[in-house]
Order: structure tokens, then C-alpha cells, then sequence
């Protein structure tokens, strides 16, 4: 214990004498100072013992001792020494009624009691206390470490509970409890999660003191602007000096658990950019091989390959694809699902979409692939901050849910596999919500509210930033590039419609319409179909509706015609005066599909 009033009048070399405030002994004394100032009080801190001997005081005048004391006491003086036999043989009956009226203790020191020798006393005692607080402290250090090599983070937790006489939790990026210690204290963990979250929100290192039921400290942990994890620590009273080495060590052991050694974290992703390479050149054997068990059962179950970039590179690929880009996006699904597709297209139908398959999925997969293994391995930058976030979001899910996760970041663009159905997938999902109601909301997504609370808090206040995700459809091993292909047409198809998040189901169990309403896709529509429109504008003729028709009952002449209600033959040649202004001949269904399309981007456009 720190030194006490009572302590030195029980210290037998000094010999002093309790003459006012004997009930207040027991408080704690920082220092002891000699001053024969008349006003001492603006050189105090707080806890001294001062000394005098009364030079420059009058002593005895009853007025001037109660302010003099007065000031003392409100100034923090724990108590007041007076050496007697110097100017006074005996404390003046105005100073004793003074400290016994403001609750002063007053001790009287002896001629042959040094005020040199009270010092030393005093010195002595808080030395001999902090060595004892610093010894404790090792101590302490040792048992968590010890706890933390042998037992995790939860060992470590119990040690500083009882290190501190209280409980402490950790908290992960999200602001979810992962472990507390004791059990009985995982209520009063829970109910921190608000404060846990606005800490993290700070840049860190951070912390905060909560007030409740327990006097509660939460640091923040984390080497980076971001914390990557919270520790929460109660107790029914301030912390001592050994109490406070225990959180300091805790704090610093949890930072290197949570905060991995940069050349190990980069080791992983260089292994995780290779296991990535070699499922997407189908040597599933060989990324079993390598990954051994660093990702569990992830390649032996169905998973989810998702595919994220940040909006600076979002609309640097949209400005490259151009017209050209947008077009192809629709006429795509021809060359993956073949006549089937093109025949489906022409009539409206999705047998040709269910038709596709993977042929060829792993062709120009594999450069996009090494551009981002070779990103990782050299440890490259996450691609914006919404990227990091989302790693955070779903690593930390993941953690909890006990479930392996890959992760290859790249400076543009994040690759995941995540469990198919499992916590790192609905994470992601929630994620992009939060994003996507943000954006629609026109403020910071930790606002936005939502169900996905703790992945909008991830969020946090990001401006002027956005990002795309693709997920593909559940895959096994042997289908990775082709799941790889799947998350980067989501991730287009997201692009092109300002959405966060696209899964690939949506584009296989929907329709190709949808994708007509890009601007480069009506630019082409209204170019193809502008000389037919010229010439319905002069009255001789409605080729725009004749040709729908036409279309749409998949060239039927007779179904056709008693839809616009003209003769067949009347009908006939309108699609003869339309092969004639569009130089193109109707037999070809590339034609028919072309002009199909074109008739439902317009229509889609309100046109």
C-alpha cells in the first residue's frame, strides 16, 4: 500500500504527534513538502503533506489560520505538518481549532525530527510501494502469458479477472462479444456493444471509462488506423498500480493475437494466393496439398467465390467497356449458352440461360488471378477502405462462427471463398445492404440503421466511396473457375446497375432483360431502329409495331398479323420495306436477335 498518514505516525523514528483530524489518517500521501509560504497553494498538487514551521504566518490569530487552512484543504492537502521548538515552542490553539474545524490533520513534529527525515520516510514508502506494483505487475505479465501461449485469448481473460479482482471481455472488429471472463459477468459485456462500437469508430489506439454497475475501462486494439478488436475490463474501484499493469500487458498480448506479425500475415497470403491459383487451374489436389489444414474443410465443401472492388476501379472498368462493353454484355449470353440462348433470346424465353455452362470458364481467368496473387504476395494495398472493412467484416464473422475463410486481396479487388451458407457469406450480404441503404438513404451508413447493425457500423463514415461485390453460385473445388466467372459477370452486372451486391443466381434464375437498360445498350437500340421510326414519322407506314409483332409471334405470319389486325400479305411487306431500309435480311437470326433486343431496350426506356 502507498504511504498514510498513519503510517507515519507509526513510524517510531519519526515521533510525531496526531494534534487535529485523528479520524483521516487513513489517506493516501503522494508527497511531503516543506513551505514557509505564506500562500503555498498555487504550488500544490493534490495529496501532499505539507511542513512549516510558521515563519511567515500569524499563527495565532484565529481569522487568518481558518483561511490559511481553508485553502489548504481546498487545494488537496492531505495533511499538515508543524515543527514545533523553532518559532513556536507548542502549535497555537488558532491553527488546532482551524484543522480540527475543516477536518485537517494536524501533526506536530519534534526539534529533533528532521523535516528531511519525513521526506525520506515518505520517499521510501511509495518507492518501496511502486517496486512492490512493478514486481506484481511481472508477475502478472508472466501469468497472461503463460494463460495467452497456453490457453488463447479466454485463459487470458480469466487471469486478468483475477488479476484485477473483476471481468473482462474482448470484443471483435464487428463490436460482437467473443469471450468474457467470468461467466457470470457475459450480461454486463453485452450491454457495452454501443460504447464498444463508438470507441472503434476512433482512430486508435483509443480508450473510454464507463460508468454502470462496474467502473468499466474499454481499450481498443490494433496496430492500424482501425481497431481491430476491443477489451472491456470491470472492476468495483479505479485500478491500482499492479492492476494497471495487468490491463497494459493484457492489452498488449491481445494486440499481437488479434494483430498478427506482418511477415507471417503476408506468408498466408502468399499461401492463399497459390491455394487460389491452383483451384482455378483445376489442380484441386495440389491446393488440398499446399493449404493443409490452414482452411479447414473450405476445399472439400461448397463454397462461395465473391469477387469485390472498390469504386475507383468500378469506374475505371466502366469507362473502359464503353458501348462496346455494354452491348456485349447482352449479347454475351449467345456465345456461353450457344443456339439454345440465341433461340431463347429471340422469343423471350430463359431455356437458353439454363442452358449455359462453364465450357471455356477458365479462360481468361488466369491472368486476372495472377494479377491478384502476385498483389498479395507483395503485400499490396487493400484497394480503398470500403475493401478493408469488408475483410474485417467477413474475417471477424467467420472467427465466430468457428468457419475457414480465404482471402486474396489485390490493390483493386478483393477475391473471397467463403462457406457456402455459412456466416462469412450473410455477413458480406449484410454488408452491401447497409451500403446499398446508405447510399439510398444520402448519409453515412452507420446512421442508415437496418438489420445488419454490426456490419453498417463496420462501415463507418466513409464518403464519396462505394463498392461492388459479385457472389457466384455455390461451387465445389473442381468448379472454381467457373464459380470465378460467375462472381466477375455479377460483379459487371452490379457495375452496370449501380448495385452493391449481385449474386449470380439472380442473373441465371432472371432474365436478360434487365441488362438492356444501360445507356450504351439504347444508344445501340436507337441507332439500329432510327430509319424505321423516320419512316412511320411521314404516315406511310407503322414497321416499328409490325416488326414487334412479327417478332414476337417468332415470324408466324397468321398470329401476327390478327395481333396488328391487317392482312398477311399486307404485313409481308412491311417486313420486306423493313429488310429494305435496314439493309439486313430477316432470314438471319443474328438480325432477328439484334432487332429483338432493340425493340426491348426501347420498350424498357418508356420509348
Amino acid at each position: 500500500m502507498p504511504p498514510t498518514l498513519a503510517s507515519l505516525v507509526h513510524h517510531s523514528a519519526l515521533k510525531l504527534t496526531v494534534r487535529a483530524g485523528e479520524d483521516r489518517l487513513d489517506v493516501p500521501v503522494r508527497w511531503a513538502h516543506a513551505s514557509e509560504l505564506a500562500d503555498p497553494v498555487p504550488y500544490m498538487e493534490g495529496g501532499e503533506l505539507l511542513l512549516i514551521t510558521a515563519l511567515k504566518l500569524d499563527a495565532e490569530d484565529p481569522e487568518a489560520m481558518r483561511r490559511y487552512v481553508r485553502r489548504l484543504v481546498g487545494a488537496g492537502v492531505v495533511g499538515l505538518g508543524f515543527a514545533v521548538g523553532v518559532h513556536y515552542e507548542d502549535i497555537p490553539e488558532a491553527l488546532v481549532d482551524a484543522a480540527e474545524g475543516e477536518g485537517l490533520p494536524l501533526l506536530e513534529v519534534p526539534r529533533r525530527t528532521p523535516f528531511l527525515a519525513i521526506s525520506k520516510a515518505v520517499s521510501a514508502a511509495i518507492s518501496a510501494e511502486q517496486y512492490r506494483a512493478v514486481t506484481a505487475g511481472f508477475a502478472a505479465q508472466r501469468e497472461l502469458t503463460r494463460q495467452a501461449l497456453t490457453a488463447g485469448p479466454e485463459g487470458l481473460l480469466g487471469a486478468l479477472a483475477g488479476q484485477v479482482d473483476g471481468w473482462a471481455a474482448l470484443y471483435d472488429a464487428s463490436g460482437a462479444v467473443v469471450a468474457v471472463a467470468p461467466e457470470w459477468a457475459e450480461r454486463r459485456a453485452g450491454r457495452l456493444v454501443a460504447d464498444v462500437e463508438r470507441l472503434r469508430d476512433r482512430p486508435a489506439p483509443a480508450s473510454a471509462v464507463v460508468g454502470g454497475e462496474d467502473r468499466v475501462e474499454l481499450h481498443s486494439l490494433g496496430t492500424g488506423r482501425r481497431a481491430r478488436a476491443a477489451l472491456a475490463v470491470g472492476t468495483a474501484a479505479a485500478l491500482g498500480t499492479a492492476e494497471r499493469y495487468a490491463v497494459h500487458s493484457a492489452i498488449a498480448l491481445l494486440t499481437l493475437t488479434t494483430e498478427r506479425s506482418g511477415s507471417l500475415h503476408a506468408a498466408e497470403q502468399r499461401i492463399g494466393a497459390a491455394v487460389l491459383r491452383m483451384l482455378l487451374a483445376g489442380e484441386c489436389d495440389h491446393a488440398r496439398a499446399v493449404a493443409g489444414d490452414l482452411y479447414g474443410d473450405l476445399l472439400d465443401a461448397p463454397f462461395r467465390l465473391i469477387l469485390a472492388e472498390a469504386a475507383s476501379a468500378s469506374a475505371a472498368r466502366a469507362r473502359m467497356e464503353g458501348a462496346v462493353g455494354a452491348v456485349s454484355t447482352a449479347v454475351s449470353v449467345e456465345g456461353v449458352a450457344g443456339e439454345g440462348a440465341r433461340a431463347a433470346v429471340v422469343g423471350g424465353g430463359r431455356e437458353g440461360a439454363r442452358a449455359s455452362g462453364a465450357g471455356g470458364a477458365a479462360a481468361g481467368v488466369a491472368a486476372d488471378v495472377v494479377r491478384a496473387a502476385a498483389g498479395a504476395a507483395a503485400g499490396g494495398d487493400s484497394g480503398g477502405e470500403l475493401l478493408g472493412q469488408l475483410v474485417e467484416v467477413v474475417e471477424a464473422a467467420a472467427a465466430r462462427a468457428g468457419e475457414a475463410v480465404l482471402v486474396v486481396p489485390d490493390g483493386e479487388r478483393l477475391v473471397v471463398l467463403a462457406v457456402d451458407g455459412g456466416a462469412a457469406v450473410a455477413a458480406c450480404g449484410e454488408f452491401a445492404a447497409a451500403l446499398e441503404t446508405a447510399r439510398a438513404a444520402g448519409r453515412d451508413p452507420v446512421s442508415a440503421g437496418g438489420s445488419a447493425s454490426a456490419s453498417a457500423s463496420a462501415v463507418g463514415s466513409v464518403e464519396e466511396e462505394e463498392l461492388v461485390v459479385g457472389l457466384s453460385a455455390p461451387a465445389g473445388p473442381i468448379a472454381a473457375a467457373a464459380a470465378y466467372k460467375q462472381a466477375e459477370q455479377a460483379l459487371s452486372v452490379a457495375r452496370r446497375r449501380g448495385r452493391c451486391l449481385v449474386e449470380h443466381e439472380e442473373l441465371a434464375a432472371g432474365s436478360v432483360l434487365p441488362l438492356l437498360g444501360d445507356d450504351a445498350v439504347r444508344a445501340f437500340a436507337d441507332s439500329l431502329l432510327r430509319p424505321l421510326r423516320e419512316h412511320d414519322a411521314t404516315g406511310r407506314g407503322d414497321l416499328v409495331a409490325s416488326l414487334r409483332a412479327w417478332l414476337s409471334r417468332h415470324g408466324q405470319w397468321d398470329a401476327a398479323a390478327a395481333d396488328l389486325g391487317v392482312h398477311r400479305h399486307t404485313l409481308r411487306y412491311r417486313m420486306r420495306r423493313v429488310e429494305e431500309i435496314l439493309g439486313r435480311s430477316l432470314d438471319d437470326p443474328d438480325v432477328r436477335m439484334e432487332l429483338w433486343l432493340a425493340l426491348k431496350a426501347t420498350a424498357a426506356a418508356g420509348e
